[in-house]
């Protein structure tokens, strides 16, 4: 396994051979300049960077020294493509709920389309107004595999799942009606 040692990050250069894809950076609790490091370590490596949790400060170090990047700011990503990965045969359906959920889903999409995917996103088709999600079915079913966003409670993806014969991954988030309880804490006597 090879990695390059920056002295305060072991940034992975041997992920993309062993995985399909390379390292993806986590940008909290980073500052602007380790992003800057490690984006650079990658993108001299892999030639296409993702980094997630992103600050606008973390991108505009990025930015400084590859013009190239983007700020995806709803999902609080950013991303390089010096040299694009392949586009893959096939579509991913990214689905949310309703425009709470868009965050998460966005960086679904934004994670899946930089490594090479075609993504279809479908947006606010929560179970509230379920003729909105039977309206797009079509979409749905032209889709290879579908990524479901929604709150807590659980109703889109098994609704998905019930109306297609594709894989339905469900991403629970953390908010929404449901059993989202404003985030589950454990007890301090526990």
């Amino acid at each position: 396994m090879r990695f390059l040692d920056l002295g305060f990050a072991r940034v992975d250069t041997d992920r993309r051979r062993r995985c399909g894809f390379p390292e993806v950076i986590f940008g909290a609790g980073k500052t602007p300049a380790e992003v800057a490091a490690i984006a650079r370590a990658i993108l001299e490596n892999d030639g296409v960077l993702l980094v997630s949790r992103a600050t606008p400060e973390q991108f505009q170090a990025v930015e400084t020294e590859f013009p190239a990047a983007k700020f995806h700011p709803r999902c609080r990503c950013i991303t390089v493509e010096l040299r694009p990965m392949p586009v893959k045969d096939g579509t991913i359906g990214v689905i949310c709920a309703g425009t709470s959920d868009l965050p998460i889903a966005e960086e679904a999409a934004v994670t899946l389309e930089i490594f090479g995917n075609r993504v279809e996103r479908i947006t606010d088709v929560g179970v509230a107004g379920i003729h909105r999600l039977l309206a797009v079915r079509e979409k749905l079913e032209a889709c290879n595999v579908l990524v479901v966003v929604a709150g807590m409670e659980g109703a889109l993806p098994s609704a998905v799942a019930g109306l297609v014969s594709k894989p339905v991954i469900a991403v629970p988030t953390s908010v929404g009606y449901g059993a989202s309880f404003v985030g589950l804490r454990r007890c301090s006597a526990c």
